[in-house]
């Protein structure tokens, strides 16, 4: 029987509701959640850790980082067929992305949660840690990078996002949909992705970054103050990668001072580009400086600016990095 590594963080999954503080809190342990799982130990030889019992949003880069580090000392263990993350879903799709673009293996890194806790009537954290197990130890897994099971459905690290804030179809691929599905115990994938860029992993993490989300009427105050304490700067810009000219007029000086700013979209879907010239628009960032992200979301783009600051990137490797 193949080994499945399970890293156990927290999240949902181990939550149930506690009187004294009123609602859903990390209550339980990974032996309690493995034990809700009826049949899982049929599925794999499973060897268990306790990492932590975190809410998602308790997740710092440093946890994040320390997490994506001990995955990738099991993930490397020969007797080790796949690991499983159980995590929080506010933060999971960021672990399941950095694990993908700094990890590099075949084996698959499968992340799952729950969206019920276990005081809930209908608690899906058990069905999913046992899909997750199902692929984990499953062949046709194999290549995908790191992936994210819920809800009976197996979505890739790069392109998945959390969609709603509490169905529990709450995962979503937008304008992709799921490359597979958990079938009455069957593995099944529908899709093959587009060749995976090479995985950047450093020795740590380029922190900080920050995300600067773009609306009607937004000046570059906020711009302003992250240009003066992070590393680089995130833009979630409007549409195709277009921002005010007030905000417009930050990033200038942010580029200017020799930070990097990276613009990406609030959109789920597309790609920015240098489609319009006026004050703000994407091909006027772009000549100022900036970086376009293509099609990664704000979320990823910090990611992948936090490995490539961390491996030490210059501007030119900057921006091939986001043109991949």
């Amino acid at each position: 029987m193949r080994i499945v590594a399970l890293v156990f963080t927290g999240g949902t999954i181990s939550m149930r509701v506690e009187t004294a503080g009123g609602g859903a809190v990390p209550a339980l342990g990974a032996a309690e959640v493995v034990a809700a799982a009826r049949g899982i130990e049929a599925v794999a030889e499973l060897r268990v850790e306790e990492w932590g019992r975190f809410p998602g949003p308790h997740m710092t880069i440093d946890k994040l980082w320390a997490l994506r580090n001990r995955v990738a000392t099991l993930v490397a263990l020969p007797e080790v067929a796949g690991v499983v993350v159980t995590h929080g879903t506010d933060t999971l799709e960021e672990s399941a992305y950095l694990a993908t673009r700094s990890i590099a293996t075949n084996k698959p890194v499968v992340f799952t949660g729950a969206m019920r806790n276990a005081s809930e009537l209908g608690w899906d954290g058990p069905a999913n840690l046992t899909d997750a197990v199902r692929v984990a130890a499953s062949d046709v897994a194999h290549g995908y990078g790191a992936l994210v099971v819920l809800n009976s459905r197996v979505f890739a690290a790069v392109d998945v996002t959390k969609a709603h804030t509490h169905l529990l179809d709450s995962f979503e691929s937008p304008g992709l949909g799921p490359v597979g599905v958990v079938d009455d115990g069957e593995v099944i994938f529908r899709r093959s992705l587009p060749s995976l860029p090479p995985v950047i992993a450093p020795a740590a993490l380029g922190d900080p970054v920050d995300i600067i989300l773009a609306y009607a009427g937004a000046d570059s105050r906020l711009l302003d103050v992250s240009v003066r304490t992070a590393r680089g700067v995130v833009v979630a810009a409007l549409g195709r990668g277009n921002v005010p000219p007030d905000l417009a007029a930050g990033i200038r000086r942010g580029v200017d001072a020799g930070v990097p700013i990276v613009i990406s979209s609030r959109a789920w879907r597309g790609r920015v580009g240098e489609t319009y010239g006026y004050q703000g628009g994407g091909r006027n960032l772009a000549s100022l400086g900036a970086i376009l992200a293509g099609a990664r979301r704000p979320q990823q783009a910090r990611i992948d600016l936090l490995l490539a600051l961390g491996a030490g990137y210059d501007r030119e490797q900057l921006t091939e990095l986001f043109a991949t």
